[in-house]
């Protein structure tokens, strides 16, 4: 193997299998005396379905089990909710009183497909939706990629009008697809697609087995620390390899039609944990093979319908979206809670593993040149106010963190629902503000020339 023909779009190659290869010091030296090779900027949007838990202060469970911080700016204190983000907090912002306008009045089941778009979609009728904000940065950056953006889902496809499984929308407003099969995602990333390859991979063998005899020849030309880089990097896409085989029970489970409470599934507790981590963790390794630099994941599908609502089974809840209306009930908002403590346990993992990254050929990690978001169009119960929104990473694009911007005010929406009036039909206390002003400073501070997005009214200097 030649070296100095490598480049990022380098990769190992066996018997109809390719494996892009990380970053390289020698690569960085080949690139002329005083150039510099830019680290490319990332982005990452998360969505999670049916609000968070909002005990109003009076009730016990607040101190404990509210999901925003109690505090403001940099003197906030996590509940149990966000608790295990605690070492990370200097590397995010969390933020509450944002919304889109064209959405505070309408049901939050209805509002996922508007949380990267902010478009008016509407409570019923006539449907139309515009580019997200993650199809947005693609078009800026997507052709220097092999991938131009990954959008992945739990439930997989595009769902229906108010009822999404996809978080991307392309410029005319359509849905992109999503995929939820780890081992397609997999294949998508790492394997040519041939028939032999998709042959023998389907009979389980490894991806790596016949990249081993390439990368044990291209190791040993490189210097110590590159080829230290090469052993992890093999490392960890033989753990991902491991880790999609284990999910496959958890992405065959057929889609629930009624009576879900009841089928007989094969699943075990320790299956929505597992599928939940192997797609962070391809994202993971997109990122640092540089195969793309725009992702999305939705976890989960609003008002309880799909696969996803499977995935409180992890922390030993039966489904997640009943959690939602059981707050009422005693220990309610503490289940609930919990629920949300095992996705910040598992974003948090994902986020710590950038952080723990060196940006191939760059300075810092690859946090530091990724910006991650990652929220929800709704709050309180059935509310699309106030999303719950934590902006992490990008220190390289001047972000600041460590702090929790509270355009809420003291006393936010919240309390569990007993009938009557719903928090979502109750007058707003007052205004959010848009959270297109985020988006366009992302954007912004990604790189893209722009200074509006969807009904943008300006920027956010705090972030």
């Amino acid at each position: 193997m030649n070296l100095a023909s490598l480049d990022r779009r380098r990769f190992l190659r066996g018997t109809g299998v390719a494996l892009a290869l990380p970053w390289f010091e020698v690569l960085s030296s080949q690139a002329g005396e005083g150039e510099q090779r830019a680290a490319p900027r990332r982005l990452g949007c998360f969505y999670m379905p049916d609000g968070v838990p909002m005990p109003l202060p009076e009730d016990p469970a607040y101190q404990d089990w509210a999901w925003f911080p109690h505090g403001n700016g940099k003197q906030f204190t996590l509940t149990k909710c966000l608790e295990p983000l605690e070492a990370l907090r200097g590397d995010m912002t969390i933020l509450s009183g944002l919304s889109h306008a064209s959405a505070r009045n309408i049901h939050g089941h209805s509002n996922a497909d508007q949380f990267l778009t902010g478009a008016a979609t509407g409570p019923s009728g006539d449907y139309h939706n515009t580019i997200s904000l993650d199809q947005e940065y693609a078009a800026f950056v997507g052709d220097q990629t092999r991938v131009s953006s990954l959008v992945m889902s739990t439930d997989g496809g595009t769902g229906t009008p108010r009822g999404t499984h996809t978080m991307s929308f392309s410029r005319n407003g359509r849905g992109i697809p999503a995929e939820h099969r780890p081992k397609r995602i997999f294949d998508m990333l790492f394997v040519k697609s041939d028939e032999d390859a998709a042959r023998r991979l389907s009979l389980s063998q490894s991806a790596l087995d016949d990249l081993l005899a390439d990368a044990k020849s291209l190791r040993s030309t490189l210097s110590v620390s590159d080829q230290k880089s090469l052993d992890e990097y093999l490392q960890s896409v033989r753990e991902t390899e491991i880790r999609v085989e284990k999910a496959r029970r958890w992405f065959n489970i057929p889609m629930p039609t009624v009576n879900v409470d009841h089928l007989k599934l094969d699943i075990t507790p320790d299956d929505p944990r597992g599928y939940l981590q192997t797609m962070f963790e391809l994202i993971y390794l997109a990122f640092r093979t540089d195969s793309t630099r725009v992702a999305t994941y939705q976890i989960g599908r609003e008002n309880g319908i799909g696969v996803s609502d499977y995935l409180a089974r992890a922390v030993g809840f039966n489904l997640t979206h009943q959690l939602t209306h059981d707050t009422k009930e005693p220990g309610g908002w503490q289940n609930f809670g919990t629920y949300c403590r095992f996705l910040s346990e598992v974003y948090g993992g994902f986020v710590t593993k950038l952080k723990d990254t060196p940006e191939p050929g760059g300075e810092g990690t690859m946090l530091d040149n990724t910006l991650l978001l990652f929220g929800s169009a709704s709050s309180a119960f059935h509310l699309s106010r106030n999303y719950p929104l934590i902006l992490t990473g990008g220190k390289s694009m001047g972000f600041r963190h460590g702090q929790y911007l509270n355009y809420a005010g003291d006393r936010q929406a919240g309390g569990a629902w007993n009938g009557g009036a719903e928090p979502w039909q109750q007058e707003a206390a007052r205004d959010d503000l848009p959270l297109s002003n985020l988006f366009v400073t992302m954007l912004q501070r990604l790189g893209v020339e722009t200074e509006s997005f969807a009904d943008s009214t300006g920027t956010m200097a705090d972030v």
